[in-house]
């Protein structure tokens, strides 16, 4: 929770709200289900779609650690605050690891995290290591569930609910925080 609460702080402090909200993981199940049900091979998706989680979060790591030292640079306001780049390296150094491979999880901030990262300077050759395991976590956890239970004939009839489900869980830990922060502000 920790890791939610500093995403959230430091959108509170930036004013930056840009990330969108990706249905990824309802995604990564289908796409298992539907695998399974054209009995195509899974594991070459699970391949392709691995190496695309790792590019995007290390392209995203990349622009962040590209423009944020720039932007930094600029004059304290509401959008840029040196004191917030300070609070994210010292997260990062400290929570950086497993911030890269649990938001993979979390929507809307899993898109944010690896840029993050980057602004945050968290070591390249470290987030990379926590890139590839949470993208192979992420990836091979959601897809394979898919595969595996999505031909169950119960959540075969009621994918919808499924997907609606799952999207709900990934949503709540947000939620949750998103409550939690407001009750502590009240």
């Amino acid at each position: 929770m920790e890791i939610l609460l500093f995403f959230w702080d430091l959108l509170g402090e930036t004013g930056l709200v840009v990330t969108p909200f990706l249905p990824g993981d309802s995604l990564l199940f289908v796409a298992g289900t539907l695998w399974a049900a054209a009995a195509l091979n899974v594991h070459a998706l699970a391949a392709l779609l691995i190496f695309a989680a790792i590019a995007g979060n290390t392209t995203n790591y990349w622009i962040g650690r590209y423009i944020g030292p720039k932007v930094f640079q600029w004059k304290d306001s509401r959008w840029f605050n040196r004191k917030a780049l300070d609070k994210t390296h010292e997260f990062y150094e400290r929570h950086g690891g497993k911030t890269i491979v649990i938001t993979r999880f979390v929507p809307i901030i899993r898109t944010f995290a690896p840029f993050v990262a980057g602004v945050g300077s968290m070591t390249h050759a470290r987030f990379q290591m926590f890139n590839v395991a949470g993208g192979v976590l992420w990836v091979a956890s959601l897809l394979y569930a898919g595969f595996f239970f999505g031909n169950i004939p119960f959540i075969r009839n009621n994918l919808t609910l499924v997907i609606f489900g799952i999207i709900g869980l990934s949503v709540a830990p947000v939620v949750l925080e998103f409550l939690r922060h407001r009750l502590r502000r009240a």
